[in-house]
């Protein structure tokens, strides 16, 4: 193992950092916001609305997402004069934006069926006592289903955030240079591919681990009632 060829291949791949956290945080963003809005669509939105739901998750979680980049990078040029018309073909001509499109639109679908079962978790005893209390409509959302659903939801959103985390490696098929971009072009120009695809694992590896960290802490925090309980010290009076 060439261990300062290791060290030059990090140096090399180090700078996609700050792109592969760019469609990282955008698409997350996007596509929690999105996905708190489906799944409460999917939860109340009646028959329709929810049947439209499940039919976009169905089509979105049933195909690959390196199928659905290459539909938005490479398909919507075929729309390129409707695009145009419409004033947004500047969005679908930048490989960036195509990217975080067809993440964001993919994190969604995961995201609000993960959502919809936290919100499908919350107890019916609580919401009963909330409406009791003179809740009901957006005010009985915001300050018990909700909260109750993001907390329920939380263990299950943090393996799609590790998820689309390496999913932006897809990114380089559209000429992307972050991580896995960079991986390519090094390897072919040295034609060391399994050195540098072993610093490009380790990197992502290094940040998943950091990402799990931060949020155990964060279900730490909202689980004070799951913590364990300080063993009283024995009197000895």
């Amino acid at each position: 193992m060439d261990f300062a060829f290791l060290a030059e291949a990090f140096r090399t791949l180090v700078p996609g950092l700050p792109l592969t956290f760019q469609l990282a945080s955008l698409s997350l963003a996007l596509g929690a916001v999105l996905s708190v809005l489906f799944g409460v669509l999917a939860t109340i939105g009646g028959t329709v609305v929810s049947r439209v739901v499940a039919f976009y998750v169905f089509c979105i979680r049933g195909t690959p997402l390196l199928v659905q980049i290459f539909i938005v990078y490479y398909g919507m040029g075929q729309f390129r004069p409707f695009l145009q018309d419409w004033g947004v073909w500047f969005i679908f001509r930048e490989p960036f934006w195509c990217a975080i499109i067809a993440l964001t639109v993919n994190t969604a679908a995961y995201g609000s069926e993960i959502v919809r079962g936290g919100l499908k978790s919350v107890p019916a005893g609580q919401i009963e006592a909330a409406k009791a209390c003179g809740m009901s409509g957006f005010l009985l959302y915001r300050r018990i289903i909700l909260p109750i659903a993001f907390r329920q939801a939380l263990p299950g959103y943090s393996n799609e955030i590790v998820l689309m985390i390496k999913a932006t490696s897809l990114a380089s098929i559209i000429t992307m240079m972050e991580v896995t971009g960079l991986a390519a072009k090094l390897i072919s120009e040295t034609f060391r591919a399994f050195e540098v695809f072993i610093v490009a694992g380790g990197i992502y590896l290094v940040i998943n681990f950091l990402i799990a960290q931060v949020i155990g802490r964060i279900e730490y925090w909202l689980s004070p009632h799951l913590r364990d309980m300080p063993t009283a010290e024995p009197n000895n009076a």
